[in-house]
């Protein structure tokens, strides 16, 4: 097998309906994986899933709300039954709400809080249990994490955003101990993406001029790009890639890392 050849595995990935999680989903199909969906956005969740299983990948899709056990019970023991088994768990889900620390609105980081890093931590939990030895996987495998360059580059306007991805940063770390001293066999990885113009990045940068901090989102996005080594935003299969490697038999001995994916922006 090659080392990026994933042929024989399941993946789940969470908000995999669009975005992110939607590219990595294709390029872990395309890397041979069968994939289960999960997300909260049912009708776009599944209409990413028929896109994919047109190509000829073995795509479903699940509902999942990363923020609920129960909802994790049911999208890991679907994908076991429908897929064959589970080797590979892509927590990508997220949500980013702007504002400035002044104006903080409670409800809008609770929720970030309840995303991005309870809905994190679930992941990891279930993903243990199903692939640990005795679990309906148990053949071990790999979670990788996305958190973000906002949790190494200090950037105004998402501080609570940052310090959710700051805390998925943490979780993937202490996760990959865990699983190395009591002998999970699974590997945890974590991914920081950079800016991408997905919808949610074109919504960040129309956010740093609605609050003043830019005078335009395109000024947003040029200080960005400006700050970046490599010249350009990142692409949706930039990181996709980088999820395939972490997953992959080319990353087998990379557990408890982060991996910078942001064309050099947070070195």
């Amino acid at each position: 097998m090659a080392p990026y050849d994933l042929t024989g595995r399941t993946a789940l990935v969470t908000g995999g309906a669009q975005g992110l999680g939607a590219g990595m989903a294709e390029a872990l199909a395309r890397a041979g994986a069968a994939v289960m969906i999960g997300d909260v956005q049912k009708e776009a969740g599944g209409e990413t899933a028929e896109s994919l299983r047109e190509s000829g990948a073995t795509v479903e899709f699940v509902p999942l709300d990363v923020a609920e056990d129960a909802s994790w019970e049911s999208a890991v023991g679907r994908t076991v039954t429908a897929l064959g088994g589970l080797d590979i768990v892509v927590n990508n889900a997220g949500v980013l709400a702007s504002g400035l620390i002044a104006d903080l609105e409670r409800q809008a980081v609770r929720e970030m809080l309840e995303v991005n890093v309870l809905g994190v931590a679930l992941g990891i939990k279930h993903a243990f249990r199903a692939m640990r030895p005795g679990g309906p996987a148990g053949g071990g495998g790999a979670v990788v994490n996305v958190s973000s360059v906002a949790a190494t580059v200090p950037f105004p306007g998402i501080a609570g955003y940052a310090a959710t991805k700051a805390g998925v940063d943490r979780l993937t770390r202490v996760a990959a101990l865990e699983s190395g001293k009591l002998g999970y066999g699974v590997r945890v990885n974590c991914v920081y993406p950079g800016l991408v113009p997905t919808a949610m990045g074109i919504q960040l940068a129309r956010d740093m001029e609605e609050l003043g901090l830019w005078p335009s989102a395109e000024a947003a996005v040029g200080d960005v790009i400006g700050l970046t080594p490599l010249g350009r935003l990142g692409e949706v299969t930039d990181m996709a890639d980088a999820v395939v490697f972490l997953a992959s038999d080319a990353a087998r001995f990379v557990t408890g890392a982060g991996l910078p994916v942001d064309g050099g922006m947070g070195m």
